[in-house]
């Protein structure tokens, strides 16, 4: 029998039948034990759950509109603009949503990597994680195709052009890719099919990995697992009111920017409908695909038998699937940066190597742009295969803390649940 309690009648009908309540309790309510000291970084799991169900609800209002066809998807867009009830509300929504979608699963991932969230016994947890970037980033570039303007096709026939450059299977991918021998109309229908797909697979992946995080619970800032119920507060309602709050804040920059500046990330070039006979002046992909994107046009010479866009595109790809063997690759015992003094240091080094990588590939792949992008790739790889291990060796990480309340008591305060006279500091 479940421990589950409540007074309401109708809740207690439909528990007795469906222990749906007795789950939610376990899941995320009073019975699942959270540790006391997460800060707001902790938010932005929830706020990319947020950002999920908000991109599939708007998305599935904006596909009763859409015209999937060449000839009428530009216009369609433009009618959803202009003429259906609040559609440049719900389009302005979904379209820097997928921004903001970005934004948190981002600082999300860089959160993981400074407390070494990727660290035993949640490697796991940790490579379910990047499969959901992988799939966002295959959703997201389809959805951009969707509008047919000229970033979209343009974008679409250079980024799906690239699979050319795998030997001997290249060539038929890229036609199964187009469905033909161009980016015509099978190409729209496909990517439509797929975006509008995709999304509800990434629902099932996030499901995963919200079961695997509640088998061994959430890392913390001191990277330490938890000793005990000195150590941890319930879910509800200590963290639920914390994430509405995290999600009012958040709700708040989001709507300022859909009312205020809803094009500030978009590309100007995609709201002139697509010519295949007109090539824009500077092709670029959204803002958060730009790192890759200048990882990709790095390579500019030939290895051997391998040809520059094929070690690029390796590259590219690379840059995302080194980090399902990140468990692997820092070997410190030490989670948490907050006693790796070099680690934190070097964290931020990769921080601004990133954001360097974005900002060449905003640029045109010309001096001194291409030198940066080198020199970004070069240490974008290094930092994984080199800096890592050899810290894992070098580094002497600051003592740990016996118990996630002992810097608070040693402080001077006192545990949940002890008495309020002033402690001895040790």
């Amino acid at each position: 029998m479940s421990d589950f309690q409540t007074t309401n009648p109708v809740i207690k009908w439909i528990e007795y039948r469906l222990p749906v309540f007795s789950f939610l309790d376990h899941a995320i309510g009073t019975k699942y034990p959270t540790p006391k000291n997460l800060s707001y970084w902790w938010n932005f799991g929830s706020l990319a759950g947020l950002m999920l169900v908000i991109m599939i609800a708007t998305g599935i209002v904006l596909a009763m509109q859409y015209t999937a066809h060449v000839d009428y998807a530009f216009d369609s867009v433009e009618r959803i603009m202009r003429d259906v009830n609040y559609g440049w509300l719900i389009r302005y929504i979904h379209m820097n949503g997928g921004s903001f979608f970005f934004i948190v699963v981002y600082i999300h991932i860089f959160r993981g990597r400074y407390y070494g969230s990727y660290k035993a016994p949640r490697e796991l947890l940790w490579m379910l994680g990047v499969v959901i970037l992988l799939a966002m980033m295959a959703t997201a570039f389809m959805g951009y195709v969707l509008p047919w303007g000229q970033m979209s096709f343009w974008g679409a026939k250079v980024i799906t052009s690239l699979f050319s450059a795998f030997p001997l299977i290249g060539e038929d991918i890229v036609i199964w890719l187009w469905g033909g021998f161009s980016v015509d109309n099978p190409t729209l229908n496909r990517f439509f099919s797929l975006h509008y797909l995709l999304p509800f697979v990434l629902v099932g992946i996030v499901v995963v990995h919200i079961w695997a995080l509640h088998q061994f619970g959430s890392n913390n800032p001191l990277g330490i697992e938890t000793k005990g119920p000195q150590d941890s507060i319930p879910f509800h309602p200590y963290y639920t009111v914390k994430d509405l709050y995290g999600m009012g804040v958040f709700l708040a920059v989001f709507a300022a920017v859909v009312f205020f500046i809803p094009n500030a990330m978009g590309e100007a070039d995609n709201y002139i409908e697509a010519n295949s006979l007109v090539t824009p002046a500077h092709i670029v992909p959204e803002w958060y695909f730009l790192p890759y994107y200048a990882i990709l046009r790095s390579i500019t010479f030939d290895i051997w038998f391998l040809s520059a866009k094929l070690i690029g595109v390796i590259l590219m790809f690379g840059s995302i699937l080194v980090l399902l063997i990140l468990p692997w690759l820092d070997r410190s015992p030490v989670r948490s940066s907050k006693f790796r003094p070099l680690h934190k240091q070097l964290f931020w080094v990769f921080v601004a190597d990133c954001i360097l990588l974005g900002w060449v590939g905003a640029n045109p792949a010309e001096p001194p742009y291409l030198y940066f992008g080198q020199a970004g790739t070069v240490y974008y790889f290094a930092h994984f295969f080199i800096v890592l291990p050899l810290l894992s060796v070098l580094e002497r990480p600051r003592p740990l803390p016996s118990s996630i309340s002992e810097p608070v008591l040693k402080g001077g305060g006192t545990a949940m649940g002890a008495t309020t006279k002033p402690m001895e500091k040790a």
